[in-house]
């Protein structure tokens, strides 16, 4: 049976609390502390109050966390904690609670008894989001009172606690408003809140968190999160709608000293691994020492028992590391009392000893597992030999592109329109859908710093194929081959020839579903390349507006919409003017052609106003192209980030992998919201 971290009843109280230095330097550069001020930053917000309340979870004092959207974009965020102390600190002779929220590096993190185990490293939390807040309130629910404190911008209002009520319960409420002046956009998404929220529930099991969108200008809704399965619900919800191999998943939970390894463990039919690593509920997509000593066991453990039942014949045979992570789901969650994070992100664990511990707790426990379930583990080796066999078929298909390819620079496709410059760092790849756009694209680029890699041919699904078959797909080969990065374990992103890689694509279902298997081929096989930046999708515009000789580009229905709105207000301006207003005009339907393809397409004239609604990339001659998606000065283009990537790689394996059950579910739920489906 698991053992479990003793939790320390100590005082929580004024003592626990450590002052480093102020506050000030916050509004002044808030990306030191959140990484910036861009949607990721103000959503950082929400996770640092609750990761306050996490901490008090781990350290077991909470068992309910709410989080409300309000009006006004106002965040609540309430749990049922110990409170946080409301005392006169003897350091800053002020109360504890203003402490907190006011003092830079102010927790019980640094020291004392506050927290054995806490993801707040760093103690900026809640301080960070007073200071980056218009205003905030703190209440607090401690020794049968509750108490109120208010501060606009970082400032207290008053010089101490209200009390306004009395509880015999305990916790802490935060209220507070996003600062206008620190955050140019400040617009919360609810489906980035559930999943941050979900994860955080499945590394903390028991904990129950419900969230409510309670803003005015969305649909009222409630969502809630209590797993007491942990990490094994955690390994099924990312399994979901996938064919899994070791049906019971491996799962291990042991204190080792002051130390806590919680590790679960699944193979799928998946190409691709997805490896989850967590210090202290923080996530390090960059892993670190945890990870290393988990991979270190996994491939010795699965190795000495494949030996072992004789499924590895001769003595020198292994299988690599690589081997073991096609197909690999697995979270590994540590809990410890000093951790070293590398970087302000915290996206590397550097521990040093965690290695070792988790290593020795995952040797353990997965030598007993797959003893103690043979067929569970025989179903995972065989997926890991399937793995190694096409390592071998695909490292003779792979150098050889690479050998006649990219690294020799000799036989670039034959189809790729290069850039004349040499500097990776200013040249551009544009990864075009079908010849019509390819040769407009051809034809309108600037030929110093752009590339045109025309698309011919079916996409390879790359969900459900080997290494060996896309690099030798009449599609995908030659994208390959122009990065010039290499691919599999000979991938350097050093080769990389463009900084800036471009999928253009029609607006329309096909073009979505190029995009989503250009994304998911990217993902699965370039994933550094998202991590540094270098994917881009296109926004080619809907609508060309002309009035007159005046052109402009409208890219989304309402920007059409406006854009059509002021021309009409100033024709009748202009028209009162002369005496002569217009009112009640008819729409007249006008035929235009088509410049590139010759084809006619129907447009309105609204009071003067020529609207073309461009239904692909082809029905653009090189000059609009130009100026609508291919200038730098006037473009639009999206970067392509791993949760985008993350995110096409599920919509990919539900609706083109080999389970049918998750595609109907898909169908049956969305079908209804389908608008203007071409067929």
């Amino acid at each position: 049976m698991a053992k479990e971290i003793k939790k320390d009843n100590g005082d929580y109280n004024a003592k626990s609390i450590q002052v480093l230095e102020g506050l000030e330097p916050v509004r002044k550069r808030p990306g030191m502390y959140i990484g910036g001020t861009s949607t990721e930053g103000l959503h950082h917000l929400i996770w640092e109050v609750v990761n306050n309340s996490v901490d008090e979870a781990m350290a077991g004092y909470c068992k309910n966390v709410e989080v409300k959207l309000l009006a006004n974009n106002v965040i609540e965020i309430t749990d049922d904690g110990r409170g946080i102390p409301v005392e006169i600190h003897p350091q800053t002779k002020k109360s504890t609670l203003e402490t907190v929220l006011t003092v830079l590096h102010a927790g019980g993190k640094f020291g004392g008894n506050g927290y054995k185990i806490s993801g707040g490293l760093h103690g900026v939390g809640v301080s960070v989001v007073n200071a980056l807040s218009t205003w905030l309130r703190a209440e607090v629910k401690r020794d049968g009172k509750i108490y109120s404190m208010e501060f606009e911008r970082g400032k207290p209002k008053s010089k101490e606690p209200k009390v306004i009520g009395k509880s015999k319960e305990t916790g802490t409420k935060i209220i507070f408003e996003a600062d206008p002046q620190i955050f140019p956009e400040i617009k919360y998404s609810w489906e980035k809140i559930l999943a941050y929220l979900r994860q955080q529930s499945y590394l903390t099991k028991g904990i129950s968190v419900k969230i409510y969108d309670e803003r005015e200008e969305t649909d009222k809704k409630a969502y809630g999160f209590l797993f007491d399965g942990g990490l094994v619900s955690y390994i099924k919800f990312l399994n979901r709608g996938k064919e899994v191999k070791n049906e019971m998943p491996f799962y291990v939970e042991k204190a080792v000293e002051d130390n806590m390894v919680e590790i679960a463990m699944q193979y799928t039919d998946s190409y691709k691994e997805h490896v989850f690593s967590f210090a202290n509920n923080i996530f390090t997509p960059e892993g670190g020492m945890h990870e290393m000593g988990f991979r270190t066991a996994l491939t010795r453990v699965v190795n000495a028992y494949a030996k072992k039942a004789g499924i590895l014949k001769e003595k020198d045979d292994n299988f690599t590391s690589e081997d073991l992570q096609e197909g690999l789901t697995a979270v590994i969650s540590v809990k410890l009392r000093n951790p070293q994070f590398e970087g302000q992100t915290k996206a590397k664990l550097g521990n040093n000893e965690m290695r070792g511990i988790v290593s020795g707790v995952t040797a353990e426990a997965l030598a007993e597992y797959l003893e103690a379930h043979p067929n569970n583990a025989k179903a995972m080796i065989s997926k890991i030999m399937l793995t190694a066999k096409a390592r071998i078929a695909a490292r003779a298909a792979k150098d050889a592109v690479i050998r006649k390819g990219a690294l020799e620079g000799m036989t670039l496709p034959g189809k790729l329109a290069d850039c004349s410059i040499r500097d990776a760092s200013q040249s551009e790849l544009y990864i075009v859908e079908g010849d019509s756009a390819g040769g407009s694209a051809k034809q309108g680029r600037d030929r110093r710093f752009q590339a045109i890699l025309p698309l011919r041919g079916k996409l390879v699904n790359v969900e459900k194929t080997t290494l060996d078959k896309v690099v030798k797909s009449d599609t995908l080969k030659p994208i390959i081959i122009a990065l010039g990065a290499g691919i599999g374990d000979s991938l350097d992103i050093a080769k990389t020839r463009y900084h800036r890689i471009i999928i253009m694509a029609d607006a329309d279902v096909d073009g979505s579903h190029i995009r989503t298997l250009l994304l998911t081929f990217f993902y699965r096989y370039f994933e550094p390349l998202i991590r540094a930046g270098y994917i881009y999708i296109a926004q080619p515009p809907l609508y060309r507006i002309q009035k007159g000789k005046e052109v402009q580009y409208a890219y989304t229905e309402e920007q059409k919409n406006i854009a059509v709105d002021k021309i009409i207000k100033a024709s009748a301006e202009k028209a009162d003017k002369k005496g002569k207003a217009e009112k009640n005009v008819e729409p007249e339907v006008v035929m235009e052609t088509d410049i590139e393809s010759g084809e006619s397409e129907v447009g309105e004239k609204i009071s003067g106003i020529n609207l073309q609604r461009y239904k692909g990339l082809g029905e653009m001659n090189p000059q609009q192209l130009w100026e609508t998606t291919m200038d730098p000065a006037t473009r639009l283009m999206l970067q392509v980030t791993i949760d985008d990537a993350e995110a096409a790689d599920k919509m990919f394996d539900v609706l083109m992998g080999s389970e049918v059950e998750p595609r109907r579910r898909f169908i049956q739920t969305h079908a209804k919201s389908v608008k203007n489906l071409d067929v």
